[in-house]
């Protein structure tokens, strides 16, 4: 849990800071359609680093190894699906674009693991 949390908050940090550079350093030198694309990058990152927090904080309650696995698969999606698209905008190489996918399949797997989690998760026996 203790690995989760760190990564949610650095993951959330550098949203934050790359979501400043792109408003104020890359306004002014990409085209509109380039800000866009990173606009779409910082959202997905800052929401995963939340859904990492949320993931983080769920450990006492949800299956540890599924938290284990949607963590790394939101922590890999941030990586790939953000990641691609920030490196598509900073260097135009359009190749990039086909990593970014493979990032969206993992941030889909980390949402269906989590929903997975719950499911299997004991009921609470005061309800």
């Amino acid at each position: 849990m203790r690995f989760l949390f760190i990564a949610a908050a650095l993951a959330g940090a550098t949203g934050v800071a790359l979501g400043a550079f792109g408003a104020h350093a890359l306004k002014a030198i990409v085209e509109p359609a380039a800000l866009e694309t990173w606009c779409t990058a910082v959202l997905y990152h800052l929401v995963h680093a939340l859904a990492l927090l949320a993931v983080a904080l769920a450990w006492p309650v949800l299956p540890q190894r599924a938290l284990r696995l949607a963590g790394a698969l939101m922590l890999a999606g941030i990586l790939l699906f953000s990641g691609s698209l920030y490196l598509l905008v900073l260097t135009g190489v359009r190749v990039l674009g086909v990593i970014t996918p493979i990032g969206g399949a993992a941030f889909i797997a980390a949402w269906a693991l989590l929903a997975w989690a719950g499911l299997r998760a004991p009921r609470d026996p005061a309800r």
